[in-house]
């Protein structure tokens, strides 16, 4: 049985999204949302640390980048592929259920080996794509971007006996598209019982946190679902600005905020907050 946390000062953990949260233009540590250099993104950081708190990036990026950007950031655990794993100081606990590695190869390939990817792109011919270069060197999911229904998406998976899996929207990039109007959006294809919220869940758990004692950050609608797995959960402001679809899910949540600030302004603000209101 794991030991509950608590801290000084009510804050355990915070559970962060990168690309479009605690990251700015560009995906840089140190740059806001319009560009310009800022501190906004350390000084969270180092908020947290004075606070006693651990920092988990939740991402949908491959295990590589979001280890190499925890190390950056001095912190010993993630969450990859968008909940498809977590890590605590290199141990690795997968998220996936019954879908497992196995003789017939990764996960990934094991969905390829399915054409699960290839009957997704003739549905939604000219709206959906593999989010190139960033799809490659993936394991446990498939990375698209596009502009399409999620819920027509998983219908059509559940129709054609391919219901052991989803499409999750993990929120507006803006790559352009030609045949696409409007922002893309970045989606994966995970086992169906993946998700951010389970992962933050299942962390949090290993940990021994106090749900209630944890906040998190992010930008987009399955961000949004991790509202359920923690006591606050912040939207920085660029999120609902750039994706209708979060701001109408909004309405949904009581433990729910808005930040005033973009990107890495909105998880300094974030942390902030918690830590003046727990005083």
């Amino acid at each position: 049985m794991v030991a509950t946390v608590t801290s000084l000062l009510g804050l355990c953990c915070v559970y962060t999204d990168l690309d479009g949260t605690l990251l700015g233009r560009g995906s840089s540590l140190f740059r806001d949302a319009e560009g310009g250099f800022s501190l906004a993104q350390a000084r969270a950081l180092e908020a947290c640390h004075r606070a006693g708190a651990e920092v988990v990036i939740m991402s949908g990026r491959r295990e590589p980048q979001v280890a190499e950007a925890a190390r950056l950031m001095g912190q010993t655990s993630y969450i990859y592929e968008a909940g498809c794993a977590f890590a605590i100081e290199g141990e690795t606990t997968l998220m996936t259920g019954e879908m497992a590695p196995n003789e017939e190869g990764t996960i990934y390939e094991q969905i390829e080996q399915r054409e699960v990817p290839t009957r997704l792109f003739e549905h939604f011919e000219g709206r959906l794509e593999y989010h190139s270069p960033w799809h490659h060197g993936r394991v446990l999911s498939h990375l698209f971007r596009g502009k399409v229904d999620v819920d027509e998406a998983n219908a059509l998976l559940t129709d054609q006996g391919d219901g052991d899996l989803r499409l999750l929207d993990n929120g507006a990039i803006g790559r352009p598209m030609p045949t696409v109007e409007g922002r893309t959006h970045a989606y994966h294809l995970v086992p169906r019982q993946v998700s951010k919220a389970a992962a933050v869940a299942g962390h949090a758990r290993a940990r021994g946190y106090d749900p209630a004692d944890c906040i998190a950050v992010g930008d987009s609608v399955e961000d949004l679902e991790v509202a359920a797995a923690v006591g606050r959960f912040f939207v920085v402001a660029n999120g609902p600005r750039n994706d209708e679809g979060l701001r109408a899910a909004l309405a949904a949540w009581d433990n729910v905020t808005v930040a005033e600030g973009s990107m890495g302004d909105g998880v300094y603000e974030a942390v902030v907050t918690t830590l003046v209101e727990r005083r």
